[in-house]
Order: C-alpha cells, then structure tokens, then sequence
C-alpha cells in the first residue's frame, strides 16, 4: 500500500470504533464519541470527516403548510401573502385583521410587509 493510498484510505489503518477492556472483548463507541476522537486527531486540510460534510442543495420545492390549520396549502391569498388550504380558511384569511396577518407572516418568516 502506498502512502498516497494509504493517506485516501486513513480509515482504513486502524480500528478506532472498537475499544477492547477488562473482561469483555468489544465495547462498541457513540457516534458522539467517535466524532470527538475524531476531531482531535492530526487530520490533512483535504480530508472528508462525518462531520465536514454539507448537504448539496435540494431540487424539490419546499412544501407550502396552510397559517391557519397546517395542512399542506396549494393556495395563496393575494393581498395577505398567507397560505390557505381550502374555501373556509380562505374566508377566514380574508376576514382577518392586518396585525393578525402580520403575525402569521412573522411566524412564518416571511419578511414581506404586507399594506
């Protein structure tokens, strides 16, 4: 095994997931303690760790949940920018005061000022 190999693969030299003591023969580590062991060890600039590793972006749409109910919303009001899910939420969203509304938007964390 070469030492560029070897560096890829630096998983691969040792058992570190492993602790052997006393009486019994294999005493099995949290993910929590294995990552902090992790961490302490003299690691190249380029390696991959549990624990350096980003999701990519998602390419679905995010779900949209109705401010009134929480069921899934396939509506939007226009003038209140509130998600709806069906005919009665849509009258109670209309029917709702202005700082109601601005409430649920900052509930939400829509940052769209609604007047």
């Amino acid at each position: 095994m070469t030492v560029e190999s070897e560096r890829a693969c630096c998983f691969k030299t040792e058992n570190k997931f492993i602790v052997k003591s006393g009486c019994k023969k294999r005493m099995w580590r949290s993910l929590k303690q294995i990552l902090a062991a992790d961490r302490v060890l003299p690691w190249p600039e380029d390696a991959v760790l549990y624990y350096s590793i980003n999701a990519p972006p998602t390419f679905k749409p995010t779900k949209k949940y109705s401010d009134i109910s929480g069921l899934p919303a396939p509506y939007m009001d226009r003038h209140s920018k509130l998600y709806y899910s069906n005919a009665e939420e849509f009258a109670t969203v209309r029917n709702l005061p202005m700082d109601i509304t601005a409430g649920y938007l900052q509930l939400r964390g829509a940052t769209t000022i609604v007047g």
